[in-house]
């Protein structure tokens, strides 16, 4: 009989199936500790390298977390479904609700490491804010934090111009956050759009979101234009894949 595809891959990965395929079915939840890797040697009759090759791959999926003594468990972390184009509507800033409400349901949000400063616009920045060679920008960096788990770091600029003297350059934008002030100072967004891409985080990253090893980063860029198309608001955007799932729903 033939080798199956399955039967010619390396034995590491398939463990690794096994593995991934007991959690997926429960027969490993949320925080349960996973088979170490005298467990697996016995059990599948492998070198002590294979059985922690496998254990590797399910941690660089994001699927399970290493705890220093403990071994190897199932991440309990649920993660954030992103709703691209609800979380963005105007009935969810222009009521005074943080667009962030539309992605954690009752989950506990923390916002983090705010920093508001006024500086000059990188060249990329001033590209596409169409802004003068002397115009500077105010940049609001922060990190938010759901449950306790870093997920994603965001920096975002503004033409000083446009936000100078507003709740903009607080710490604290208010209800309905940057989008609604934008709005009362007759900025009001109008459009959105968003670019993705996916790399491996840098060491800084990968510490400031408690990444596990392996694990890549999304970066979205959004860009927020007012009437007329002009540009208000890019927003720079980087998240713990393993802690997103990206959901877009619309009509066709």
């Amino acid at each position: 009989m033939a080798n199956t595809d399955d039967d010619r891959r390396p034995k590491y990965q398939r463990i690794a199936d096994s593995l991934r395929e007991a959690i997926e079915t429960g027969g490993y939840g949320p925080g349960d500790r996973l088979p170490g890797e005298n467990e697996l040697m016995a059990a599948h009759g492998v070198a002590r390298m294979t059985a922690r090759q496998a254990l590797s791959v399910l941690r660089d999926e994001g699927i399970a977390e290493a705890r220093k003594g403990a071994g190897v468990f199932v991440r309990a972390f649920r993660p954030l479904r992103r709703r691209g184009i609800q979380r963005l509507s105007q009935q969810q800033w222009g009521s005074g609700r943080s667009i962030w409400s539309a992605d954690i349901e009752n989950r506990a949000l923390e916002v983090d490491q705010v920093a508001v400063s006024e500086e000059a616009a990188p060249d990329r920045i001033s590209a596409v804010l169409d802004l003068a060679d002397d115009e500077t920008v105010c940049v609001r960096r922060r990190r938010f934090v759901l449950e306790g788990k870093p997920v994603l770091l965001a920096t975002s600029y503004l033409p000083t111009s446009v936000v100078a003297g507003s709740a903009i350059t607080q710490e604290d934008t208010g209800p309905g956050g940057t989008y609604a002030r934008l709005a009362e100072l007759g900025y009001k967004p109008v459009h959105f759009r968003e670019e993705l891409r996916s790399r491996m985080p840098s060491k800084d990253e990968a510490a400031q979101l408690s990444m596990s090893s392996g694990t890549p980063v999304i970066l979205i860029c959004r860009t927020a234009f007012a009437d007329e198309g002009r540009p208000v608001e890019i927003n720079e955007m980087t998240l713990d894949a393993a802690s997103y799932i990206l959901e877009y729903d619309f009509d066709a």
